[in-house]
Parts: structure tokens; sequence; C-alpha cells
């Protein structure tokens, strides 16, 4: 009919058409699956993060591999102990008067000789009480001159009388009068005379005090640290507060660098003074520096049961410097009379480490190798033990290993390297 068909084309009109889906990447479908990716990713990433913030980091002590010694003989190292480079001379320089700091004229790393200058104190009031005790020398010195003149004229008044008192030219009175004259001017005399040696004194001490406003070296060293600067009051008392210095810098005698190492005390059998060792700094691996010991310090620390022993540096080198940490090699001499007429044997193959830094992983025996701020598995093949070290092959001499490494460690564990 013909209403039902305007009807129709009516609502055909009102009809809203839909877009045809499309299942391309750029559609609904594929933007939805761009994003549930991304989560994923992001997630995949927090995991990873949360890992590794969880991941647990070993605080661990660091030791060096060292190369057998080859030294004639046959030495052999017994013992490895750790310590640092210490100077048996150090002095921190000071004044030994108060006062204000007019001109400091040393710096860090710096040669100095003994008697050198190395600072100057405002000198002013050394300087007035310097000319005041000159003047009173002076005037102790004149007036000892005019004591003298008078005794003289005393003496020969008195030797006048005495000619003439056989005269009968002057009374008894007269002669006794110039006597007690001459014997007070000769005591008078005398009392100045310690006057004027006590005016040299006075002077002997302002001139000393005038010194002490002059910083001077002790001993020939390095300049390692300038504690005060111009302007500054100095003393050699910390009576101000932090507004008194009690040191211009502190010099060392690098002649007198020598080692302390800490050697546990059941192992301190093996260490005997005068016995050769080497040591090998932390901050040069792979050069070893002869070396022996003076002495054994008799005693021990409870806490860490340890005693101190003091090495002597045999080889000096500008590169050694003061609280450098080192290893020591304590070693062995052959003791066979015979192997005097022999041949010294070849050095044996591998590194000495100690023998706590070999573990066994998987059934392997390993050392952890310090890469940086992580721990990396190597393994290697042990050999015959030396004290309480131990030869490895699989490492190259001055590498850094853990001692110690703990059972959980694993290839690649965070560390962070323990300050003995």
């Amino acid at each position: 009919m013909p209403g039902d068909s305007a009807k129709s084309t009516l609502l055909q009109q009102l009809r809203i058409e839909r877009p045809p889906e499309d299942h391309g990447v750029g559609g609904w479908r594929g933007w939805r699956l761009g994003l549930l990716i991304a989560l994923a990713c992001l997630a995949l990433a927090a995991l990873g993060a949360w890992w590794w913030l969880q991941a647990p980091q070993f605080e661990v002590e660091a030791t060096v591999a060292l190369a057998p010694s080859t030294g004639a003989g046959g030495s052999t190292a017994i013992l490895q102990a750790t310590g640092y480079v210490t100077a048996r001379r150090e002095a921190t320089v000071s004044a030994q008067i108060t006062g204000a700091l007019t001109a400091v004229l040393i710096e860090e790393g710096e040669h100095v000789k003994a008697g050198q200058v190395l600072a100057q104190l405002d000198d002013s009031s050394q300087k007035a009480s310097l000319a005041q005790a000159q003047a009173q020398l002076e005037a102790s010195r004149a007036l000892l001159l005019q004591y003298q003149a008078q005794l003289e004229q005393a003496r020969r008044d008195n030797q006048r009388n005495q000619d003439l008192i056989g005269q009968k030219l002057v009374s008894q009175q007269a002669l006794e009068t110039t006597q007690t004259q001459v014997a007070t001017l000769e005591a008078e005399v005398a009392a100045q005379r310690k006057q004027v040696e006590l005016s040299e004194a006075t002077l002997r001490g302002a001139q000393v005090q005038l010194d002490y406003t002059t910083v001077r070296a002790p001993f020939t060293g390095v300049i390692i640290a300038k504690a005060a600067q111009a302007g500054e009051i100095i003393s050699p008392i910390s009576a101000g507060g932090g507004f008194t210095r009690t040191g211009v810098g502190t010099i060392v005698d690098m002649d007198s660098l020598e080692i302390e190492v800490d050697v546990n005390e059941a192992y301190i059998n093996r260490v005997q003074p005068g016995q050769s060792a080497q040591a090998v700094l932390d901050a040069y691996p792979d050069w070893t520096i002869p070396a022996h010991v003076i002495a054994i310090i008799p005693t021990a620390d409870r806490s860490k049961a340890t005693v101190k022993v003091r090495i002597a540096i045999e080889q000096k080198d500008p590169r050694i410097l003061p609280d450098m940490g080192v290893k020591v090699s304590f070693l062995e001499q052959a003791a066979s009379a015979a192997a005097g007429s022999r041949a010294p044997s070849a050095a044996p193959r591998g590194v000495l480490v100690p023998a706590s830094s070999i573990v066994e992983r998987d059934g392997h025996s390993v050392v952890f190798v310090i890469d940086g701020a992580h721990a990396r598995l190597h393994a290697v093949t042990p050999g015959q033990s030396v004290g309480d070290l131990r030869l490895v092959e699989g490492v190259a001499p001055g590498t850094h290993l853990v001692r110690s490494p703990p059972p959980p460690m694993g290839d690649g564990a965070a560390i962070t390297i323990s300050k003995q």
C-alpha cells in the first residue's frame, strides 16, 4: 500500500548504519592487543626490577693472587697477611705559641727540607718585647759603667787617705769613710753585673719568643696535609674550639715508610725477625716489592686475634704512599745445606691464593674473581698447600679474588668490599 511504502521509506531514513568492522592491525582489536602486550612488558620490567632489588648482596673481603717466589735459594711463601703502609716519622707541625698566621708557605705534595720555613705568625708583639729587652740591657750596662767609674774614684780616694794617715794629715774617720764607700760601690758593681746578666737572659727569652713565630720543618719530608690558612689563629693547644687550629700541616719522611700487617695469632710462630717477605700493593697488583720482617710487636689484639708485625720495604719508590693497602707474603728459605751447591729449582706453576678462597660449586673447584661490583665464578685447578696458601692454576698473578666466598654466592653475585 502507498501508506506502508511511505512509512518504510521514513524508517529507512531514520536507521543508523554501523561501519563495517576492520579486523586489521589498526582496528579496535589490534589496538587492544597492542595495549595488552605493552602492559605485559611493563609487568615483566617491574618483576625484573623487583627481582634485582631483592637479589642478595654480599659483603666480602678481597685478596690478591700472588706469583710464587722465584728468588735464589728456593724461597717459598708460607703465610700471607694484609696491612697498610705506615710512616715511622710523621709529624703534624704547629707553633709553640698562640698567634695569627700571616703566611702559610706549603702545599700538599711539596718536598721540604729540615729547617725550612713552613709558616709565619704575626710577630709585632714579640718584636716589641725584644726591643724592650734590648733597651733594658743597654741601660743595665750603662749603669754598670757608672758604678765602675765611681768605684775607681772611691779606691783612689781611699788610697790617698791611707798615704796621708801616716803623716797625720787626715783623720782615721776620713779613712774609714773612704773604705766604706769602696766596699759599698764594690757591692753595687757586683749587683749591677747580675742585673746585666738578667737583662741578657731576658733578651734571649724575647728572641726565643720571636723565633717561635716562625714555623719550621722538623725534618726532611713531604707535605701530605695543609691544615691552616693565612689569617687563622693557631695554638699548640685547642683553646679556641673550632676557631683555633692546632697544626699548620702534616709532614711525612718518605724514607721511613714501612708496612704494618696483622697476622693471625695461630700462625705467628711462622714469622721471625729478619725473615724475607714480598709485598704487593693493592694499587699495583703486578708489582712485587722485596721486604723483610723488622719486628713482631709483643702484644695481641684480643678483638681480632691478631699480632701486629712491622715489615721493612727494601725498594723505595715514589709510588709507595702512606696508608696504602698491601698484601705481604712471608717467605721460608730452603734450609738444606746441600741446596747451596745445586741450582735453584724452578718456581711451581700457578699462583698462591688463600685456601679459603677456593670453594666447591657443582663438584668443581672455583674461585670468585672481583669484577667491579660483581663476583665472577672462575674454575681453577688446585695444587699443593703452602701454609695457609694454596697453589692454583687458572688465574693470573695480581687477580683480585673474594676471600672466603659464602655458600649462597653464585656467578655474577652483587658484592661490596669490606674495609679491614
